[in-house]
């Protein structure tokens, strides 16, 4: 039995309607932020003269620090009280967003955006850790699935407010969206939440946290430098990669202990994995950052731009249970070689998109039904291979990293936007448009190659 200390609670974790609530608005704020950006990027660039290394860092400010410290959040949520980080992660957050909105310079929204990516960091973990261990049983079963689906939801809504926004108050207004449900799920928390830690949780791995902060920092720095027309993106590159190697020296040398355990990768199947999720998001992120682009240079408003891209979520909400069926059924083999292949049939479709008279019924639902579809069969049977590839004591570090790499699939894409942005990061160059889509869909079908060799054939 795990020892738990109270921080101030008694008595055996009970659920109720506050803390579901508190962690339902915490978790979707951070996720309305990861999409809610896209469909402003063009605005962003205009209000405050950001160039095409701007924009990226717009984006990859916030995606950064996530993904970097997302691990270190959940080991610091168990060992120093979920509530206790919960309620940090989210006042920072707040916080950070109102100074986001508030920006008078590109440089302060690009800070502002860092200090973001780490409540988030922090809030997130904490808030599905608080869903384990303040509900039981059923409740707890409900109580994850309610919040998987507002986190869906939020996915989905916020491109679609997002451009309302900016069509009807301007860009500042996306950021300020969210504060007030942050400011309810901070209430519903202190009242709610009962807290709590896990007395034998390891202590953070902090060194591991910061090498893998400066490797990725540096690998980001200079692949947005060396497709915007910078200098000096070797030497980024190389230090980066230099930090890499010293993290995963430092990884080994930790053991079980570490952020990230080398041994998740003691089997070919959870290497392929990974390496299907890094390329299938970096696909997918980089397709749906520069969709709205393209359709807001054409002339559409950022809100028809950001509806543009519903019929994603919507398929994904709908289908990713037979998926998960089917895959039992067939085996994940089968769904994660075709998912992708399909979802990268749908990104080269993108590729006929004309530079001006986009009709979204004949130029580009096609290709997001196609995409819908793709991800649909690959995303609910990538997760539970993920968790199925590694052994029980490895299964939360396995979850955390699979969900890691996806984000920073979507880092490396946008860092090489630089190749496609154009008129000083406001507009999108459509033959590179063209390219772009055309090279997501080869890099889809690579993702479903390693698919092949993720799981067996048939279901175990």
């Amino acid at each position: 039995m795990r020892q738990i200390a109270s921080d101030g609670a008694s008595g055996p974790p009970t659920g109720n309607a506050m803390a579901l609530w508190a962690t339902v608005l915490g978790s979707s704020v951070a996720m309305i932020d990861m999409t809610v950006i896209n469909v402003a990027l063009p605005a962003i660039a205009k209000g405050l003269g950001a160039d095409a290394a701007g924009v990226q860092w717009t984006v990859n400010a916030f995606m950064l620090p996530l993904s970097a410290l997302v691990l270190i959040g959940g080991a610091l949520a168990d060992a120093a009280g979920r509530k206790r980080i919960f309620l940090i992660g989210l006042a920072l957050f707040t916080l950070a967003s109102i100074a986001c909105a508030l920006s008078p310079t590109l440089g302060w929204l690009i800070a502002a955006r860092v200090a973001q990516g780490v409540g988030a960091a922090l809030l997130s973990p904490a808030s599905l850790a608080i869903l384990g261990a303040d509900f039981d049983g059923e409740a707890r079963a409900k109580a994850i699935g309610t919040w998987a689906a507002a986190s869906a939801i939020a996915v989905a809504a916020g491109p679609i407010v997002g451009g309302w926004l900016v069509d009807a108050f301007g860009w500042r207004w996306v950021f300020a969206l969210v504060v007030p449900p942050a400011a309810a799920a901070g209430v519903l928390a202190m009242i709610g939440i009962r807290g709590g830690r896990d007395a034998r949780a390891p202590a953070p791995d902090w060194a591991g946290g910061a090498l893998a902060t400066v490797g990725l920092g540096l690998l980001i720095w200079g692949l947005t430098i060396a497709t915007s027309g910078g200098r000096h993106a070797s030497a980024s590159i190389m230090g980066g990669l230099v930090a890499a190697a010293i993290f995963l020296w430092w990884e080994r040398r930790r053991g079980d202990r570490a952020m990230v355990p080398l041994a998740l990768f003691g089997t070919a199947c959870f290497t392929a994995l990974t390496a299907l999720t890094f390329l299938l998001y970096a696909a997918l992120s980089g397709v749906l950052l520069l969709l709205p682009y393209l359709l807001i240079s054409s002339g559409w408003l950022a809100s028809s731009a950001g509806m543009a891209l519903l019929p994603l979520p919507v398929i994904m909400a709908a289908g990713s249970r037979l998926a998960g069926s089917l895959a039992e059924r067939i085996g994940a083999h089968w769904m994660l070689t075709i998912g992708p292949a399909v979802a990268g049939a749908g990104f080269a479709l993108m590729g006929t998109i004309p530079a001006q008279e986009i009709d979204f019924v004949v130029h580009v639902l096609p290709a997001m039904v196609l995409v819908g579809i793709g991800m649909t069969m690959a995303v609910a049977p990538l997760t539970t291979a993920v968790m199925a590839a590694v052994d029980q004591h490895h299964a939360g570090a396995a979850s955390g990293f699979n969900s890691a790499t996806a984000r920073i699939g979507g880092m490396v894409a946008v860092s090489l936007l630089g190749l496609v942005l154009t008129g000083g990061g406001q507009g999108v160059s459509i033959g590179a448009f063209h390219a772009a889509a055309l090279a997501a869909g080869a890099i889809a079908i690579i993702a479903g190659a390693a698919g092949w060799f993720s799981a067996p054939p048939t279901r175990a």
